[in-house]
């Protein structure tokens, strides 16, 4: 017998739960990424070197862990983290994921689309120009959170 969809849901959020427990510890992270990814494992040794205790969960089905998540395709990229009850998603700055802690917005969270050149594990150029966005407030639509390279 096959599981039904409400059991899968059920499975889906357990897996996804528990390491929400140790997400709230101080300066804990747990990104998921696909196996296959070498830049995002230069983004989690970073996020090391930068004080973040960084559990690492290699996952193949990116695409639907990102929606349960609420990373929609305008902000997606490769690796998705969570990291004191928010979602970081892809080659944000450390600079930047400091002031989502210090500052708790009222968002899901905040994303650099696309993979930036230059942005932190795609070349870690400090001059890199890009913007981080935050996702998932009231309003429908990213916002301009943080400028790379600007600020």
């Amino acid at each position: 017998m096959l599981p039904t969809k409400p059991l899968l849901a059920a499975i889906a959020f357990l897996t996804l739960a528990a390491p929400a427990v140790a997400e709230h510890a101080p300066n804990h992270m747990h990104v998921y990424k696909s196996p296959d990814c070498g830049c995002c494992g230069a983004w989690v040794e970073i996020a090391r070197k930068h004080g973040f205790q960084v559990t690492v969960e290699d996952r193949d089905d990116m695409a639907g862990l990102k929606r349960l998540l609420g990373v929609s395709e305008p902000v997606e990229s490769c690796h998705t983290a969570k990291v004191g009850g928010y979602v970081v998603e892809g080659h944000v700055p450390m600079e930047a994921v400091d002031r989502l802690l210090s500052e708790k917005p009222r968002v899901a969270g905040i994303a650099a689309p696309g993979m930036p050149m230059g942005s932190p594990g795609m070349g870690d150029d400090p001059k890199a120009e890009f913007d981080v966005l935050s996702f998932g407030d009231a309003s429908a639509s990213p916002k301009v959170f943080y400028r790379a390279g600007r600020e």
